[in-house]
């Protein structure tokens, strides 16, 4: 009898912990092949005997049929010896130096495991860490790879009997789930009073912790909740005073919050969704989504002061889907945001959250499973049918990014506001969750803690270090404490080559980048934000960007944009009248001390910012004066305008002196939104106008960047474009116009995607240093 032939076969990507092995192990027995499967440090590794046409079938079903949480990347085949197998086994998992493979993040319960929840008959009913292979914890829990129950927060649990058969049994859907657990042998919950906030009755509350918790959110306390990584504060969304007291508690004045709806029924019933936005919210990776505010939709308006949209999810854990369970009496909507004071990183470990936390909730519903990586939820925005991601998180973090050319070792430290740090090598880039502010002492500490975890993950020495030009910023100063071989990357180039990186964009092919946001260093020393570049990752020049103001107080200036308008309107030599809203917001005295500054250039550095001219309109129109959270009063703006607004505000733009950038003037426009106040024009008309003229000017200084460099493609990045009206309208225009425009569809346009960007341009410049 001939020898059957037999193959051998690698494959790369997410494969580990989302049920692959035991998915080749069925197609083996579906195709009568002999021979074995096992996890590596690289991936998962393949040898397979049996008729060559059945190899041929089992080799194409590997991609075709692959599980749902799982992402093939390659699939490598070689001719292997025959060795007479006469059975297909799982082997024990190996280690391999150096060599990694992508680690799945955490995803949302699966429909089986949701239905076994609520099943009575079932083994887990009401089992609040019920899991299986194709959903549940995996980035937050893994130690070390390969991803093995003994590398995860999970090794203190030994598996009972019953799940012990299900963890060994190849047709089982909890074969190697690491999390796999039960009520028996499974992580347990707990309700702790607040040490800060001792509450009356406390032993006539239920004894199961959920009814508990329950109990007292309906009475309108609020409760710091244990999830996947990290603490939540809940409260009900639907009590303006629990909402209140939660915001003075939190130190968190007018900052939107989150909100969990039990089901996507409930969410139509609280916002305005199209398709795009019920796929945004249904996704396995569970994001919040901002979606329109429904009239008349009974959430308090104290959940999002100010603004037309909520910030709105789905459980994405057994304990949130009991949570939020619907019953008479029980809220519709949950309060669920971070476990922090504002600026601070959100909790994860029990001791810590016991005490940071108590001053904040009235109870702790926390449980025994530690959490080993911290990760916040992610953010997403549904702009024209397309989801454009403004914080990437949980459930996205950390898969990786594939680039458009080999890449050495390398780290990108990111920015300073909205941080989040990549890892590369080959062609792949690991952006890490978000890490957030590092101007705060923990948050620093925890991205020194998750640039440790992830490269020791995914085996990343790092031979160079990218990092912002700002010489303060935290990330920079990480970097140069390093001793690895430095690139210095200016901001606004990293925010258009992460664009062209996410979009595959090869090495070579420059683009058009109008990249507006509210800071970045230049290399002149201003302020940069306002800025149309040409470039791709080896280098970039400006072509041109928004005219030069004095901003008086520099940074201080951020949180009170009456002074931004104060320095807009003298700059375009309007006269601070006493009918101007900004002219009012500051007092005689003020007013004189900023006239000083702004003659003398004192303290007041010279800024291009697009995000600080929507500071100025937004207190023009007497929006908002002083904020307490970026962007705020643009993000009011942007609420303000009529979406059937048509008219558009003009710039000019200014050609350069010798060869400088065109400058690109708001004088007109500024001079027209005061001539509309003055007339009676409506705040939301005047708003949509200034929107509108900004887009018009982004086409038109592209169509003359065309005229001059013959490129047709347009990159938009930086924090401005989270505006929905101004990307979609500007888009538009782009594409009646006839140019090919890039948006972010994987790494947010803010801060958080510019770590990406950094890395491509360190890459692609190792040559010149």
């Amino acid at each position: 009898m001939p020898t059957l032939p037999a193959r051998h076969i690698h494959v790369t990507g997410v494969v580990q912990g989302v049920g692959f092995r035991p998915f080749i192990y069925g197609l083996a027995r579906r195709y009568a092949l002999t021979g074995w499967v096992m996890n590596t440090s690289s991936g998962v590794e393949i040898e397979v005997q049996g008729e060559a046409d059945a190899l041929d079938a089992f080799t194409r079903a590997i991609t075709a049929e692959a599980p749902p949480l799982s992402r093939v990347e390659r699939v490598t085949v070689s001719a292997a010896q025959a060795n007479g197998y006469t059975a297909f086994e799982i082997r024990p998992s190996t280690a391999q130096t150096g060599a990694y493979q992508p680690i799945s993040p955490d995803v949302a319960t699966c429909d089986e495991c949701l239905a076994e929840v609520f099943d009575p008959a079932n083994r887990r009913y009401r089992y609040a860490f019920t899991n299986c292979t194709n959903c549940g914890p995996r980035f937050t829990i893994i130690r070390d790879i390969p991803y093995d129950r003994p590398a995860t927060t999970m090794a203190g649990f030994e598996m009972c009997p019953d799940c012990r058969a299900e963890y060994e049994n190849p047709l089982d859907r909890r074969f190697h789930a690491q999390p796999n657990a039960c009520p028996v042998c499974g992580p347990q919950l707990e309700l702790r009073p607040s040490a800060a906030h001792p509450l009356p009755g406390w032993a006539d509350l239920p004894a199961d912790p959920i009814e508990a918790a329950r109990t007292l959110i309906v009475r309108g306390r609020v409760v710091a909740i244990k999830g996947l990584g990290g603490y939540h504060l809940a409260c009900d969304a639907t009590n303006a005073a629990a909402v209140r007291l939660l915001r003075e508690r939190k130190g968190r004045a007018a900052k939107p919050f989150a909100i969990m709806v039990p089901d996507l029924a409930t969410a139509r019933q609280l916002c305005v969704l199209d398709p795009a936005g019920e796929q945004a919210l249904t996704v396995r990776e569970r994001p919040i989504v901002l979606l329109p505010w429904r009239a008349g939709a009974p959430v308090a308006a104290e959940v999002a002061p100010g603004l037309n949209e909520l910030g709105v999810m789905l459980p994405y854990t057994p304990l949130h889907h009991l949570l939020l369970e619907p019953a008479p009496g029980f809220p519709p909507a949950l309060v669920m945001t971070s476990g922090n004071f504002s600026e601070e990183p959100i909790a994860t470990q029990d001791d810590d959250a016991l005490a940071r936390l108590a001053p904040l909730c009235d109870a702790f519903l926390l449980h025994n499973r530690p959490i080993h990586i911290r990760c916040d939820d992610s953010v997403v925005r549904p702009v024209a049918g397309r989801i454009v991601p403004l914080r990437r998180s949980r459930g996205y973090a950390p898969y990786p990014v594939p680039l458009p050319f080999q890449v050495p070792p390398l780290l990108a430290t990111g920015a300073e506001l909205k941080n989040t740090f990549c890892l590369a090598r080959d062609r792949s880039a690991f952006m890490s969750q978000h890490i957030g502010d590092l101007a705060n002492y923990d948050a620093l500490r925890s991205y020194e803690h998750s640039v440790e975890h992830l490269s020791r993950l995914y085996r990343v020495e790092p031979q160079i270090i990218a990092h912002d030009a700002h010489p303060d910023y935290g990330a920079t100063r990480y970097a140069m404490a390093r001793p690895e071989p430095k690139i210095a990357v200016q901001h606004h180039h990293a925010h258009l080559a992460s664009c062209l990186a996410e979009h595959g964009i090869p090495p070579g092919e420059p683009a058009i980048g109008v990249i507006f946001d509210g800071t970045g260093l230049g290399p002149d020393g201003a302020i940069w934000g306002g800025e149309v570049l040409i470039g791709g990752y080896d280098g970039y020049r400006r072509f041109a960007h928004l005219r030069y103001v004095p901003l008086p107080g520099g940074d201080a200036a951020t949180l009170r944009p009456y002074r931004a308008a104060l320095a807009h309107l003298w700059a375009a030599g309007i006269a601070w009248e006493a009918d101007l809203p900004p002219a009012q917001a500051a007092s005689d005295q003020e007013r004189a001390i900023l006239a000083q500054q702004l003659a003398r250039r004192l303290n007041a550095p010279d800024t291009s910012s697009m995000g600080r001219l929507f500071d100025a309109v937004a207190s023009l129109v007497g929006v908002l004066h002083r904020v307490t959270y970026e962007a705020q009063a643009a993000i009011w703006l942007e609420a303000q305008a009529d979406p059937d607004e048509g008219a558009a505000y003009a710039f000019d733009i200014l050609p350069g002196v010798q060869g400088e950038p065109y400058r690109l003037d708001p004088a007109p426009a500024l001079h027209a939104v005061i001539a509309d106040l003055r007339a009676g024009v409506k705040t939301p008309a005047i708003a949509a106008r200034f929107h509108n003229g900004v887009a018009a000017l982004i086409r038109d200084v592209c169509v003359l960047a065309r005229e001059q460099t013959g490129l047709r493609t347009v990159a938009l990045s930086g924090g401005v474009f989270q505006n929905t009206r101004l990307l979609t309208c500007a888009a538009d225009l782009l594409a009646a116009a006839g140019f090919a425009v890039l948006t972010h569809a994987i790494v947010p346009p803010n801060d958080g995607g510019l770590a990406l960007g950094q890395a491509t341009v360190a890459a692609a410049n190792l040559d010149s240093h």
